[in-house]
């Protein structure tokens, strides 16, 4: 069996698990050399009760997001719900897991600590194991210069192509993320359009 990346985006109402909520996971399976996600997923989650709360800064740049923010509240279920069928999500999936991200040091703290906290039986393990794919070092390992100036606005517009806009709406930004991984890995291998 070989690997398959899962590009993973979340929306959350803080900076950090437990004192803030995950709000919104999305989800997109891609293999290597096809932009079309192999499968998707997508939940949306209740709060977590107090002492957690919701950070005044993001809810103020949520406040400048009303279509997302809608999206994110609609048909949420509990953490519990949410999580446990994300992990069965990714158990079937024709490939051992790579949780690829942009940047992965958010999203994947996010998507690790409520797997662990929500999603799995006692013993088991987080499907993709204790790391992921940063999207933006491997740009900067292609790109040189300055790790910091590296960003979307600076990638090639080509890495882009067949991705969807970004909407802050988790699929469809996992869906941008894993088109640009194809496209960078295709590029990185020598087999780029």
């Amino acid at each position: 069996m070989g690997e398959i990346y899962v590009s993973v985006d979340v929306e959350a109402d803080g900076k950090i698990p437990g004192m803030s909520s995950l709000l919104s996971l999305g989800a997109a399976a891609f293999l290597p050399g096809d932009r079309t996600p192999l499968d998707t997923f997508e939940v949306n989650l209740e709060q977590l009760a107090a002492p957690a709360q919701p950070d005044p800064d993001t809810m103020a740049w949520w406040q400048t997001q009303p279509e997302a923010w809608e999206a994110c509240r609609r048909g949420t279920v509990t953490p519990e719900v949410g999580m446990k069928a994300f992990v069965r999500w990714c158990r079937q999936l024709p490939g051992k897991p790579v949780c690829v991200g942009y940047p992965i040091t958010y999203d994947f703290m996010w998507v690790y600590w409520y797997t662990h906290a929500f999603g799995l039986a006692e013993g088991e393990r987080c499907p993709f194991g204790f790391a992921g794919l940063d999207l933006k070092t491997l740009a900067f390992a292609r790109l040189g210069g300055d790790y910091r100036a590296v960003g979307k606005r600076t990638m090639p517009a080509a890495w882009f192509e067949g991705a969807p806009p970004h909407t802050h709406q988790a699929l469809d930004d996992a869906i941008e993320q894993g088109v640009l991984l194809v496209n960078l890995l295709a590029e990185l291998r020598g087999d780029a359009d």
